[in-house]
């Protein structure tokens, strides 16, 4: 094993020495307010779903106060109403995309009914009326006026 002299022990030494007399001297001559400095405070984390944004509220519809049609999922509930003459029937769309109310015999048509909307229609003459939903026309339904 070699031997080191003392002249290369300082040497090695002496680095470590100078850096912890350093640390020691910025201890000591630090004020006592730079001792209390502390980084600002964080902000409390929000979790993800408080920061989730969600389509307002819809506004609810008039509750109809006779008979009336619910259109959902793509269709006319109840698909078959029998109503007296005279009676005035409201459709409510409850889908996400607009519909119409349109009579086979072209009767009566609604304009686009947009989701949450209504449409209304009086039958005066006893019959049956078919209808439909001119935008999705495999959506069929009837009244039946006595």
């Amino acid at each position: 094993m070699p031997s080191t002299n003392h002249a290369t022990r300082r040497r090695l030494w002496a680095p470590i020495a100078f850096g912890l007399a350093s640390t020691a001297f910025v201890v000591a001559c630090s004020s006592p307010a730079a001792a209390s400095i502390t980084a600002p405070a964080l902000p409390t984390p929000v979790p993800p779903a408080a920061l989730a944004t969600s389509a307002p509220p819809k506004p609810l519809a008039e509750a109809p106060s006779g008979p009336s049609v619910s259109i959902e999922n793509f269709n006319f509930i109840a698909a078959d109403l029998t109503v007296k003459a005279g009676t005035t029937v409201v459709w409510t769309n409850h889908d996400d995309v607009e519909h119409t109310v349109t009579a086979s015999d072209n009767s009566f048509s609604s304009p686009a009914i947009p989701t949450d909307g209504q449409f209304s229609h009086t039958f005066d003459t006893p019959g049956t009326y078919s209808y439909f939903c001119a935008i999705h026309p495999f959506m069929t339904a009837k009244v039946i006026v006595q």
